[in-house]
């Protein structure tokens, strides 16, 4: 998992706040993963999301590929920290509608397709996660997170809610921010600092 495209075009109606402010933090991200709190921070990340995954006990476990500056949690997990027996899945994202699926996949570096939006994708069986890693963009204290503004995880998560959803984050993007009417707060966001709950 080391390509990292660039993220889709976002899809929801814009909004100048959230636009400016999903483009600070983009842009902080790989600036603070090169400082020396950055670079700590990807295993500490990694050793909290471990120790999550134990306690939580996925069947299917739902994955993300990574875009620049976001934390690479396939290549953290496989197979080091992912139980045996774990079925895994990415997300297959479709621009008509602006739907989402998870396809199994088999954990290769080389995913072997892209979805509608250009990201890496599987071309596995259709499957449903009982535990999703969200990315994030950036997270507020009320246990929202800011994506890309597609809104494809939120969707996504309205229609399956009893997944477990587990937004990734780093703590450098705390961010403050309203949450709008089709935002979907995750089960919670892991940082390399802390848990929050919403």
């Amino acid at each position: 998992m080391n390509s990292m495209p660039k993220p889709p075009i976002d899809s929801q109606p814009a909004d100048p706040d959230r636009a400016a402010l999903r483009q600070r933090l983009r842009e902080l991200r790989p600036q603070w993963l090169g400082s020396e709190d950055g670079a700590s921070a990807q295993e500490a990340l990694a050793r909290r999301l471990g120790e999550l995954l134990q306690q939580l006990e996925p069947e299917v476990l739902g994955l993300y590929w990574p875009l620049e500056g976001e934390f690479n949690a396939g290549a953290a997990f496989l197979p080091a920290f992912v139980p045996a027996g774990v079925q895994l899945a990415l997300p297959y994202a479709f621009r008509e509608g602006r739907r989402m699926e998870y396809r199994r996949w088999d954990g290769h570096a080389d995913a072997g397709v892209k979805d509608e939006c250009g990201i890496p994708s599987s071309d596995g069986a259709r499957v449903t996660p009982d535990v999703v890693l969200l990315p994030c963009v950036g997270f507020n204290r009320a246990g929202y997170r800011l994506g890309y503004g597609g809104g494809y995880f939120d969707r996504w998560l309205a229609a399956h809610p009893g997944v477990t959803s587990v937004g990734l984050a780093w703590s450098c993007c705390e961010a403050e921010f309203a949450a709008q009417d089709h935002d979907q707060a995750p089960t919670l966001i892991l940082t390399e600092r802390e848990v929050l709950c919403p």
